[in-house]
């Protein structure tokens, strides 16, 4: 459309006014030109009335693991109207408008972080992400955890970090695959935060946390270990700084374990649902995706808003016999490839549809992995 143009250098300043305005934050001139900095990976489009930039969406070209599998990704971030402009169909445009660029680039995938997860539904994301909060008085971290090594505090060693992160990452799905810059812009940002790294007897980095402490609460930005060691390490260290803090505050992934480790479990635990993601280009993710095994699947997909991805696609390796179908939506698909439920569970609800034996088949051949993310944009 004639009213969607790219942004360039030239429109920073209201990229950035608009930014501030929608997301209600006031940025300093270091903290403004630290964004522009950053904005330089991305792409932004706006949609223009009369030469005046009226709304915007941000694309950032990421990768992400999807069962250890690097599968390339377009972040969708900084969405934005000026209320004068709202409820017009600018911000649907737009995103139809990146997601033709996103099958362009081959990126087959799409994650966001939404305002409202019924307004991006319609656009064919579907909340993939659920963050698990705890709230931990300290009192209740202060045992012998049995760790065999250490932890030491460092100033930051970007390699170390992302060594240990990448192993930890591709044990989820949906992590991204962090590069230098985004450790740099992204992750190690904040001055005032902490870094520790957890040794094994032998000196092996076998975890890190990021953290901070004020006000009596030390929260956690990032926690990662790559075995149990380095987890039990880590929560021995938190425990530790119980002269300065009453309570620990960390996000970990849906399926985290730690009650099972605590003499006392009751403490405060939120479920809060986080990401939005969506399969941009059904047949190129198909091709990539580690299915188990071979199947005569047909999965039948409604894609409303891209609707070149709506057909029928075979599900694995078959030889065309006895296929069976398998109906569903862009948003389904999503959800149940990435693993945030499984089939059986968008089944029982009414959101996936076949013949009974045709689910059980699919449940064999979706992999079973956690979906999890860490970042945000």
């Amino acid at each position: 459309m004639n009213n969607i143009q790219t942004l360039t250098e030239a429109n920073v300043d209201d990229i950035v006014s608009l930014s501030q305005f929608a997301f209600q934050y006031h940025l300093s001139e270091e903290e403004i030109q630290k964004k522009k900095e950053e904005m330089r990976r991305h792409t932004v489009w706006g949609w223009m009335e009369d030469g005046q930039l009226a709304a915007k969406v941000h694309l950032i070209p990421l990768s992400c693991y999807i069962h250890g599998k690097s599968f390339a990704m377009g972040g969708i971030s900084g969405v934005a109207t000026w209320p004068e402009f709202r409820r017009q169909g600018m911000v649907k445009h737009l995103l139809h408008h990146a997601l033709q660029q996103m099958k362009q680039n081959g990126q087959t995938l799409s994650f966001l972080h939404p305002f409202a997860f019924a307004f991006y539904r319609k656009y064919g994301w579907e909340h993939v992400f659920t963050e698990q909060q705890y709230s931990i008085p300290l009192e209740k971290l202060k045992k012998q955890w049995g760790g065999e090594g250490y932890v030491r505090r460092i100033q930051s060693d970007i390699s170390v970090l992302h060594r240990i992160y990448t192993e930890y990452a591709k044990t989820f799905n949906g992590m991204l695959e962090r590069d230098e810059r985004w450790w740099r812009q992204r992750v190690l940002k904040d001055q005032s935060q902490h870094i520790a790294i957890a040794y094994s007897g032998n000196g092996h980095p076998e975890g890190y946390i990021i953290y901070h402490v004020k006000e009596q609460v030390l929260t956690v930005k990032e926690m990662v270990y790559t075995n149990l060691n380095g987890h039990k390490l880590l929560l021995q260290f938190i425990g530790n700084h119980d002269s300065m803090a009453e309570k620990a505050n960390l996000i970990v992934s849906e399926d985290n374990h730690l009650p099972l480790l605590l003499d006392e479990p009751r403490f405060e635990q939120k479920l809060h649902p986080y990401f939005m993601a969506r399969i941009v280009d059904v047949q190129s993710f198909l091709e990539e995706y580690p299915f188990q095994g071979d199947s005569n699947l047909i999965a039948a997909v409604e894609d409303d808003f891209f609707p070149e991805n709506s057909g029928n696609y075979q599900l694995g390796k078959g030889d065309g016999r006895d296929e069976q179908v398998i109906e569903c939506s862009i948003q389904v698909l999503t959800g149940m490839l990435l693993g945030y439920k499984r089939p059986s569970d968008y089944y029982q609800i009414g959101l996936l549809k076949g013949e009974e034996q045709a689910i059980k088949q699919l449940e064999m051949l979706i992999p079973r992995k956690q979906t999890y993310l860490m970042d945000f944009f």
